[in-house]
């Protein structure tokens, strides 16, 4: 459980608002790349018992971070989201497409975060924001984390649309990571119009 420690040493440093970021889909084959921000005001407590089970999205169930994103979305107001899809991750490369969902992200918040903390080690290039990386933030810091849920759902329901329109490739399933059922449609099929061409799997 976290005990939002890391938020608290830079609210103490006078920032009111500090947000978690974290990205989802970096290493898939299709779709996009998503970011999200979580803003959290110096006067956020953890009251909802649920959020008590907030933690790396990868270590939980799709179950529970549909449970978790419903509560951090009620909880947390001060949230933004940004999104880089395969176009843009062909044209400028996986790296800078997340930079820019990240910017994406930020810019999506109500109110502007006075720090960012960020799962990584890289920071945001060509950013105004004061910022921070934590190597493995996701399971050490309690923004990072949620942010890391709301990421994850979001793009999993979008590849979840696109299993709808391009159903060959059961995205629904793997959600467009390299998967040996993915890997065998794309050679049955070749990629389809969501598919990173400038991708080693997929070319």
């Amino acid at each position: 459980m976290f005990d939002l420690k890391t938020e608290k040493y830079f609210f103490n440093q006078g920032h009111q608002i500090v947000g978690g970021i974290d990205e989802a889909g970096r290493g898939p084959l299709a779709g996009p790349v998503v970011a999200a921000c979580v803003g959290c005001f110096s006067d956020f407590k953890i009251k909802n018992k649920i959020l008590e089970n907030v933690q790396d999205s990868k270590k939980l169930t799709a179950k529970k971070r549909e449970e978790l994103f419903n509560i951090i979305k009620e909880e947390i107001e001060n949230i933004g989201i940004g999104i880089c899809d395969n176009q843009t991750i062909d044209r400028i490369n996986i790296l800078q497409a997340s930079f820019l969902a990240m910017k994406k992200a930020i810019s999506g918040l109500k109110e502007k975060p006075h720090f960012i903390l960020l799962d990584g080690r890289f920071l945001i290039p060509n950013c105004s924001y004061q910022q921070k990386s934590i190597i493995k933030g996701d399971a050490k810091v309690f923004s990072i984390a949620a942010a890391s849920i709301i990421a994850k759902v979001t793009r999993d329901r979008i590849m979840e649309e696109m299993h709808k329109k391009y159903p060959n490739y059961g995205f629904n399933k793997h959600k467009g990571y390299g998967t040996k059922i993915h890997l065998e449609a794309l050679r049955k099929h070749g990629p389809c119009p969501i598919h990173r061409v400038s991708f080693k799997g997929v070319q």
